[in-house]
């Protein structure tokens, strides 16, 4: 399935990906201790989720890499109580998703050790010439006409992984789709966030930051570098044990990066808090506790960087400023569960939540008060008879949004004078959608992801309404 995914603007990674630079031996050594050393602790801990950190998670993963994983292999599955699909999946409970559940979790890294530096070093590799890794090289080339998109995967042998795709727009409407790399999770991810801040210098770079079931931490993945086994970054999570300090300590659900303050990530979390991270200094600046259950979803605003939206299993959206954190802020009840929600990019005082009852509000800032907690909406739409899980605004066509539901289908919707009308409706075949967003390069492109596990990418123009009402709004190259 893909629970999440993130578009890359073209242009932004580089043409071919960096090599990853290896863990040393003694690194690799001390990974694989810290992993003996969990596994060998009280058995009453009979579950990962809780005892293992994001080091040791990933020790595995980095132990495998290089042959080294049959001991931890031996040792995990004497403790694997389920199937972490069947696990994932019986936690999103989609025959009874419309029933309250307040216990479910979800929401809210042989050869002996021996491995050698270079081919040339290495006694059993009769042909040293690298023309192969050449090959492979060319083949990942991506050009700056090119947009990539990176999911976030469980499949159904229970791998969690981050899919980098190519995006390769075609004459004929249909792009095509393949897979330049990925890089294996710990667990399911839940969410994903890119950002360009340079983390490693340079003026940009080219990041992901991951959001995981069960975990407390954020991880960020460097996607200019190949075959990375470790992410770059890890925000928050457990040290010996304990949580760094500033982490979150139940399952990070929503990310969101601030455009304009690039060092900046919002996360939201099971745990029913919001934070403000300094990517840079990998520092939570802010923790904010204004929701009293899972908060599923956040939001910067497009005109004002400092303003911060949330939307929470309280049924309610809150707006914050940054600046301002002890504020109490400005409250919206909203009737239902929150599964998304967007700032409009055409106006600084508009924004639309999706519910879990299949209905999306619009609300419009300039009635809120320092007593209002109350606000009637702009519109109430009934947009879909199953979850509205996720929606995207159009960039380029004003009051053009997508919605996407539990129900298989995507629908277009025309918002103009705060009265929705449907002017597409489409049945992607992705299964139970989780995440949909409009290309920023171009905007009538719409991915979506489901339970199905497969991209699919709508180019939104093929829609005999929709060129009829913004074919003229169409990007061009």
């Amino acid at each position: 399935m893909i629970t999440a995914f993130s578009w890359v603007p073209k242009g932004v990674a580089k043409a071919i990906p960096d090599r990853a630079e290896l863990p040393s031996k003694e690194e690799i050594e001390k990974l694989k201790e810290t992993c003996d050393q969990v596994y060998s602790e009280d058995e009453e801990d009979n579950t990962e989720d809780e005892k293992e950190n994001g080091e040791v998670a990933h020790a595995k993963t980095v132990a495998e890499a290089f042959g080294k994983s049959s001991s931890i292999k031996n040792a995990s599955s004497s403790i694997e109580v389920d199937d972490l699909n069947d696990d994932f999946m019986k936690e999103l409970d989609m025959d009874n998703y419309d029933e309250e559940d307040d216990r479910i979790e979800i929401f809210s890294s042989g050869n002996g050790g021996l491995y050698y530096a270079s081919n040339e070093m290495d006694p059993h590799l009769m042909n040293h010439d690298d023309s192969d890794d050449s090959d492979e090289d060319e083949d990942q080339t991506v050009l700056t006409t090119k947009s990539m998109i990176v999911c976030a995967k469980t499949d159904d042998n229970d791998a969690s992984y981050l899919d980098v795709c190519v995006c390769e727009e075609t004459s004929n409407g249909y792009p095509n789709i393949y897979s330049r790399g990925r890089f294996e999770l710990p667990t399911a991810p839940l969410c994903t966030a890119w950002f360009d801040c340079p983390l490693k210098g340079g003026e940009k770079g080219n990041f992901l930051a991951v959001g995981l079931y069960k975990k407390p931490m954020i991880e960020i993945w460097d996607l200019d570098v190949k075959d990375e086994v470790l992410p770059c970054v890890q925000l928050g999570g457990k040290e010996k044990g304990n949580y760094k300090e500033g982490s979150h300590t139940r399952s990070v659900l929503g990310l969101a990066w601030n455009k304009e303050i690039r060092n900046t990530l919002a996360s939201s979390s099971a745990d029913k808090k919001v934070k403000v991270w300094d990517m840079a200094t990998e520092k939570c600046m802010i923790t904010m506790e204004h929701h009293t259950k899972k908060v599923q979803a956040v939001a910067w605003n497009h005109y004002a960087p400092e303003v911060l939206l949330s939307g929470s299993f309280d049924q309610t959206v809150v707006l914050k400023d940054g600046r301002k954190p002890s504020h109490s802020g400005f409250k919206w009840s909203v009737m239902s569960k929150v599964e998304s929600l967007a700032w409009d990019p055409h106006s600084e005082h508009s924004f639309v939540v999706s519910l879990k009852n299949g209905t999306v509000k619009g609300f419009d800032v300039r009635q809120a008060s320092n007593s209002a907690s109350d606000l009637k909406p702009s519109f109430t739409l009934q947009a879909h008879h199953k979850p509205a899980t996720c929606i995207s605004y159009n960039i380029s066509a004003p009051n053009l949004l997508a919605t996407g539901s539990m129900d298989k289908t995507v629908k277009l919707w025309d918002l103009s004078d705060n009265k929705p009308s449907c002017i597409a409706s489409h049945i992607p075949n992705a299964g139970s959608l989780f995440s949909i967003d409009f290309s920023p390069d171009n905007p009538f492109l719409l991915a979506i992801g489901g339970t199905r596990g497969d991209l699919k990418v709508w180019d939104t123009l093929s829609d005999t309404n929709v060129s009829r009402r913004y074919g003229s709004s169409r990007a061009r190259p």
